[in-house]
């Protein structure tokens, strides 16, 4: 006789009680990889500095400031008696997340409904592919004046200008993976799906959207980001100030002044646009979990 022996399975109490512990690493992780990043930065301009070598551009306070003053700038007011650098870009930062928001959410679905009927039509997918691809070479600077004028004209409000403006960067990648998911649908599964005589709306919902998932959160985290990009570059031509294209702009004039507070500009922009993709990255693991299983 044979003594079984049993396997203990992990069970949901023991894994909601070792989140605490998951979190603990990753912020360790975080910290050592920003520690690292200070110390390359940091290295690198000792050593240019030490040795006095031009290549590819000399290293000095201007170009190069520490990120010790970046950091420190931070928590500077813009001049005195006003409050501390670190809360107008917030507040900047907060109106650029509206934009990019919006130019996320309008291109997302843009970019899926294009590509769900790009993927039902290979006449159209041949026909208008072509310039969907080739919307992307046209530079951003060139359409964002066109966009600015043709919303006013309509009585769009300016941050909406600009949402459009960032949805021009982000249905790019949401309609390429979107095709590229539809058509990775199990056959055997569409194959099931023709003998119940399901409806292509039916097949597409059921079978083809879960399937493209994992495809379409790849082109989200893209659009993501891009999404700020856009919002940014959009606040150029458009004479907004309220976001952080115009702090850029302003920064830049004063640049060889104050070279700390461009870069001190540039951190919370990056800070944005990894908010943005953790914010997909959370969407994914909670939808993509409850996706079927050979989806997830």
């Amino acid at each position: 006789m044979h003594a079984e022996v049993a396997i203990e399975q992990p069970t949901p109490v023991r894994k909601e009680r070792d989140w605490p512990a998951a979190l603990l690493k990753r912020l360790l992780l975080t910290a050592l990889v920003l520690a690292a990043l200070w110390a390359i930065w940091e290295g690198y301009r000792w050593l240019w500095m030490r040795t006095g070598w031009t290549r590819p551009f000399v290293v000095d306070d201007l170009t190069m400031p520490p990120l010790s003053d970046i950091v420190s700038r931070l928590w500077e007011p813009l001049a005195e008696g006003q409050p501390p650098l670190i809360r107008d870009l917030l507040d900047k930062a907060a109106f650029t997340a509206r934009e990019a928001a919006f130019g996320f959410a309008l291109g997302a679905v843009a970019g899926f409904a294009i590509g769900a009927v790009l993927h039902h039509s290979r006449l159209l997918r041949r026909g208008f592919l072509p310039y969907v691809v080739a919307s992307q070479t046209i530079p951003i600077l060139a359409i964002a004046p066109m966009v600015v004028i043709w919303g006013g004209s309509v009585g769009l409000p300016v941050w909406a200008r600009v949402g459009i403006i960032s949805a021009f960067l982000t249905f790019f990648p949401v309609t390429i993976n979107t095709i590229k998911g539809l058509d990775s649908a199990d056959p055997r599964a569409l194959e099931l799906m023709r003998t119940y005589a399901a409806s292509p709306w039916t097949v597409l919902w059921k079978v083809k959207f879960p399937a493209s998932l994992p495809f379409t959160f790849a082109a989200l985290k893209i659009a993501a980001t891009a999404s700020v990009v856009g919002a940014i570059i959009g606040e150029l031509p458009s004479s907004i100030q309220d976001g952080l294209g115009g702090a850029i702009l302003n920064f830049n004039q004063y640049y060889s002044l104050d070279p700390a507070a461009l870069w001190a500009t540039n951190i919370v922009a990056a800070a944005l646009g990894i908010a943005f993709f953790a914010v997909v990255v959370l969407a994914e693991r909670l939808v993509v979990k409850t996706a079927p299983e050979h989806v997830a």
